[in-house]
């Protein structure tokens, strides 16, 4: 999220006095040692003036800052292209000053490791709440000074868990769940994480006895974070933020989600292409106690359709994809108001969707085909991701029918493509790399083949560096 300028200005200069303090140092000092102009270094601790980026490595390197001035100068607005690059300040702390209600201790990780303590007033920390600022550093979703020292409160473990400082948490992660579809992992994955660190520190200074809340809310967390490395393509992460997951789950008893964790790792075994796993992971997540619920039935049910299409038994592939859909139409409305986030929007229609893949598989291309243009009609262009993710799978369903459209492919991929850049989704450059290869196999002359080849050559190379 990009800050606007007065903060930016504001968090630098108290973070100049901090640091400019700490080393003993004055402000004609600072100036002379940076080359840096005494008035103007004034206006700069009074967050009036914000020196350029190569004044700013000058005074950052005069206070032995390890970089953080130069990541606080790169928050400010330059532009669209700068800020697909900028970075986020990494979190380390917040606390309310013992025996000082009226500040707060801001701790910031610089880039070569350090910890920095900034001490803020709460009235400072409530402007920069609302500027927008510190929503790049902090949970966002804090936005005012009323939350944000709730937030520092239950932060520095003053009291029990706070069931509205968690609502905040709860609430942003249905936000990332519906911003992943529009923007991919590569803008989320930073961000997920982190605010699982911050869960858990709420975790390890709660009182014994008042953690459940916190770990439920974290098996959330884990799962969400679990997926967007799926789709990044490391699968290693994944499997460990889903174990994680499914702990935090398991020692607050809510095997629904534990359950629904296990369909996870079968829906990363597909990426393996481990059909055997697919199928045990799928089948086992529909005999855990207590995870009744017919939707999550439904959703276990259909991730074992889908590990039979993938071992090539198209009958019982079939078999367990109407069972799936009986228990989705019999019970349409059946989902507890905490299960996990997807199963408040899993449906016939994402079944058929999910399933279409498993129709290729199977011989059945042209029913793959009929799914796949209708939920792409249905998906807005906004959602990036997941119109980029149909887009190829529709791609190389086309080749794989009885009347083969390379020209047709060859379009569709090259509109995935621009998806997969903006996302960073592994998963559509997964599909993009069959396309290309069955298009340099059967339909090498066909115009714009060669073109498309260079574009997912390059965009492989992108998406790669950028795990």
């Amino acid at each position: 999220m990009e800050a606007d300028s007065d903060a930016v200005r504001h968090v630098f200069g108290v973070v100049l006095h901090h640091l400019r303090t700490e080393a003993g140092m004055s402000l004609r000092a600072l100036a002379a040692r940076a080359r840096y102009d005494y008035s103007r270094l004034c206006r700069v601790e009074h967050g009036e003036h914000l020196p350029a980026t190569e004044w700013v490595e000058g005074i950052d390197t005069a206070l032995n800052a390890g970089g953080l001035l130069m990541l606080l100068r790169s928050l400010a607005p330059a532009g669209a292209a700068s800020a697909r690059r900028r970075t986020t300040i990494p979190l380390a702390g917040l606390h309310p000053d013992d025996g000082q209600g009226d500040s707060v201790t801001l701790q910031l990780r610089t880039p070569d490791g350090r910890t920095v303590l900034v001490k803020l007033s709460r009235r400072q920390l409530g402007e920069l709440m609302a500027s927008g600022l510190l929503r790049t550093i902090l949970p966002a979703g804090v936005t005012d000074p009323d939350q944000a020292d709730r937030v520092a409160k239950v932060l520095a473990g003053d009291k029990a868990v706070d069931p509205q400082a968690l609502d905040y948490f709860g609430r942003l992660l249905t936000e990332h769940f519906t911003a992943d579809k529009m923007l991919g992992p590569r803008q989320l994955i930073g961000t997920t994480v982190a605010q699982i660190r911050v869960l858990d520190q709420l975790r390890r200074t709660a009182p014994p006895g008042s953690t459940a809340p916190v770990l439920r809310l974290l098996a959330q967390y884990g799962e969400f974070a679990g997926w967007l490395h799926q789709d990044l393509g490391d699968t290693t992460a994944a499997r460990y933020w889903s174990d994680r997951a499914g702990q935090w789950a398991q020692a607050t008893g809510d095997y629904a989600t534990v359950a629904y964790l296990m369909i996870r790792k079968a829906n990363i075994a597909l990426l393996d292409n481990d059909a055997r796993d697919v199928i045990e992971l799928a089948a086992a997540a529909g005999k855990v106690p207590g995870a009744t619920s017919p939707r999550l039935q439904a959703l276990a049910t259909q991730q074992e359709a889908r590990g039979w299409a993938l071992y090539g038994d198209a009958t019982r592939f079939q078999r367990k994809l109407e069972h799936a859909r009986t228990l989705l139409r019999d019970y349409p409305t059946e989902v507890e108001p905490d299960a996990p986030v997807y199963l408040h929007q899993y449906s016939l229609g994402e079944l058929d969707e999910q399933s279409a893949v498993g129709y290729r598989a199977c011989g059945q291309a042209a029913t793959a085909v009929r799914i796949l243009e209708a939920k792409i009609k249905a998906t807005g262009e906004h959602l990036r991701r997941d119109r980029g993710h149909l887009l190829a799978k529709l791609a190389n369903t086309v080749l794989a029918t009885t009347d083969p459209e390379p020209e047709r492919a060859i379009a569709l991929g090259m509109r995935s493509a621009s998806a997969a850049q903006l996302t960073g989704s592994a998963r559509i450059c997964e599909e993009l790399r069959a396309l290309d290869s069955a298009l340099t196999a059967r339909f090498p002359t066909t115009p714009g083949c060669r073109e498309l080849h260079e574009v997912i050559a390059t965009l492989g190379r992108n998406v790669e560096g950028q795990r």
